[in-house]
């Protein structure tokens, strides 16, 4: 893999699929936010994603990823992550409704597989189609990386099941119409030495008992996040996810492919940011000279540079092997932890180098700093994933 702000790829359909969507997000998605006015800052309606779900969707472009049968084109992993870097690297505030990230097919994730007919035709089906969207509420008020201390709990009830709980940090709680829902089966893991069971569940948002709260704003700025409150909600049995305590394992499948596949967006918003930073050398003036004339700048911009190099070369070695068929835990934990603290690093110096230009809101750096240094917490602390990788080495000979 060579280094490049605008890469290039010998895989035929990868191109093509690529220089597409650089068209549409440079295109039609930016002319639609300017039409509206959206920024990162907006508080986002439907009506303003459903035009970008629908549009992707008549592109090819959301739910790509997913088997033929359902209207995907059963990417693999590395074309996937391709597009992500694309959609990271755009500049654009609705890019993640594009490939489905943001409430559609990417934000189910694994769910597909675990579903009954009806949970297809009824859920799943029209969120693919862009007719509905989806959060996932897992996280809790004192349940983040340790989710097996969430207090949301499920009781038999007949027909079907209650839940009472309060979920935190439900990405696209705002305009759902369902949320995937895991909870804790009353009467488990509530004695000592005894683990608990978790089920997971489809609930209509809409349901009595549910309520849809304005979430905590990230420092990003962004308003996506919504609390779910389940006070005595009930959810027909039909709406069980799989069997009974088999909630964690659908709700964490398939994590290490997951924890990879966040870290090309994240690349690609790092890629937009050293960009924009070299704009700035090239064009800034320091004493009658360009900034990039100075040695101090082009150390910062070479080690920048290096850093993104290295991290964005990890983590497509780490998908090119998934590809393969090849297990990478280790290299899930390593990637995810590399390009997090790579990342913050390059967005800090970017800030750096802007000056005050750099600290200012509504200038593009300040925002991505923001945005990239979050990424060290969200889907698994960097603390977490030294956790994990020296498991691993400690059980490998």
């Amino acid at each position: 893999m060579t280094f490049s702000l605008r890469p290039t790829y010998a895989d035929a359909r990868t191109a093509e699929l690529v220089d597409r969507l650089r068209d549409y997000l440079d295109g039609e998605l930016a002319e639609h936010e300017r039409e509206h006015g959206i920024t990162p800052a907006t508080r986002l309606t439907r009506a303003d994603l459903e035009p970008v779900w629908r549009r992707s969707r008549e592109l090819g472009f959301y739910g790509i990823h997913l088997p033929e049968e359902y209207g995907g084109q059963n990417l693999g992993y590395s074309q996937l992550a391709a597009l992500k870097e694309e959609v990271g690297a755009s500049g654009r505030a609705l890019a993640h409704s594009v490939l489905g990230d943001m409430g559609g097919p990417l934000r189910a994730g694994d769910i597909l597989r675990h579903a009954t007919a009806h949970q297809l035709e009824t859920y799943l089906l029209p969120l693919i189609r862009g007719e509905r969207a989806c959060c996932f509420s897992l996280t809790e008020t004192d349940a983040g990386s340790d989710v097996r201390s969430m207090r949301t709990v499920a009781v038999r009830d007949g027909d079907g099941y209650r839940l009472t709980g309060h979920k935190v940090f439900s990405s696209a709680g705002p305009f759902a119409d369902f949320a995937i829902v895991v909870a804790r089966m009353a009467g488990t893991g509530e004695h000592e030495g005894e683990k608990p069971e978790f089920s997971a569940f489809l609930v209509d948002l809409d349901s009595p008992g549910c309520r849809v709260e304005d979430g905590a704003t990230p420092m990003s700025g962004e308003h996506i996040e919504s609390d779910i409150v389940l006070e005595d909600c009930h959810v027909p049995a039909a709406n069980l996810l799989g069997e009974e305590g088999n909630g964690m394992r659908i709700a964490l499948g398939r994590v290490t492919t997951n924890r990879l596949l966040h870290c090309p967006t994240v690349l690609g918003a790092t890629r937009r940011a050293l960009q924009l930073t070299l704009d700035r050398t090239r064009t800034r003036q320091v004493s009658g000279k360009p900034l990039l004339m100075l040695q101090a700048i082009q150390h910062k911009v070479a080690d920048m540079a290096t850093d993104f190099y290295a991290a964005r070369s990890m983590t497509y070695a780490a998908l090119a092997a998934l590809d393969e068929g090849r297990e990478v835990p280790a290299e899930a934990f390593m990637c995810k932890l590399f390009v997090a603290e790579s990342s913050f690093r390059i967005l800090d110096e970017a800030v750096q180098i802007h000056g005050k230009e750099g600290l200012t809101q509504g200038n593009e750096i300040e925002y991505l700093f923001r945005k990239i240094r979050m990424f060290r917490i969200l889907t698994g602390t960097s603390e977490i994933q030294r956790n994990g990788i020296a498991k691993l080495l400690a059980f490998q000979h």
